[in-house]
């Protein structure tokens, strides 16, 4: 069996401090083989960048994924080129920084992750489904399992994906939502699949974000800077049970730590 944890979106230093406490403990308690979450919103005000991305790799990560916010920073753009375990959806340009996919070698195992932004309601230059269709017959006999990290505002769209590839893939997870979903389940094909994982970040919060920032917006339609809350923390994922012969997902279910 290969065991695979999933983790939600890491929001700010209270999440990745919050990863950096516990995520070996974690791994070690539930035996877990990999790690893959979603850093991007690790950094402050917003995005990704090298010191958050190097902290969250030190305490058990071993892909990150990120989305929407991905191209914040300028300064992580040579990082993003340079680390090959740190993706951006692979249906922006190919000639953007970083890489939408990597293969990574796990005890034995080679693990096919991809990362792809959804189309609706988001800012996403390709079309997912096309993406991910040609990322899988590029490396087509290369990999033992293969992970998706759908990005997206829609849970009719991350659905749509999920079912369009589940014969192919072994494991199927959306972010981006932060709020973590109930409908952990095996696709007929043998994907493992979570709509959202949801996050990693402070409870007492908005998705992460100071409440008071949001309810401002929302309540005066002005501009207002989202900033990340701080206090007790609660992480929200996933874990994948893989059969090793088949590569399909014979395990699924949420976690909350």
């Amino acid at each position: 069996m290969f065991k695979i944890l999933a983790i939600g979106d890491v929001c700010g230093p209270c999440g990745v401090e919050y990863i950096k406490s516990n995520l070996w403990r974690i791994r070690r308690e539930n035996q877990i083989n990999m790690v893959i979450l979603n850093g991007e919103n690790s950094a402050e005000p917003n995005g990704i960048d090298r010191q958050s991305a190097e902290v969250l790799f030190e305490s058990g990560a071993d892909v990150i994924t990120t989305g929407n916010h991905v191209f914040r920073k300028t300064s992580v753009f040579s990082y993003l080129d340079d680390c090959e375990y740190i993706l951006r959806p692979l249906n922006y340009p190919k000639t953007n920084p970083g890489h939408g996919s990597c293969i990574i070698k796990i005890d034995g195992y080679r693990v096919l992750c991809m990362n792809a932004l959804g189309s609706a309601y988001m800012d996403a230059s390709g079309c997912p489904f096309e993406a991910i269709e040609a990322t899988l017959k590029y490396n087509e006999g290369l990999y033992d399992f293969v992970v998706l990290d759908i990005h997206a505002e829609a849970t009719g769209e991350k659905r749509a994906i999920a079912y369009n590839f589940a014969d192919a893939l072994s494991v199927c997870f959306g972010t981006h939502t932060h709020v973590q979903t109930n409908d952990a389940c095996i696709l007929e094909g043998g994907c493992g699949y979570l709509t959202d994982l949801g996050m990693v970040g402070a409870t007492d919060s908005i998705l992460g974000v100071k409440k008071d920032c949001v309810i401002h917006r929302l309540k005066t339609k002005m501009l207002s800077r989202f900033d990340f809350a701080d206090g007790e923390a609660r992480g929200d994922g996933a874990i994948f049970e893989l059969d090793t012969k088949t590569g399909k997902c014979v395990g699924c279910k949420t976690i909350r730590f």
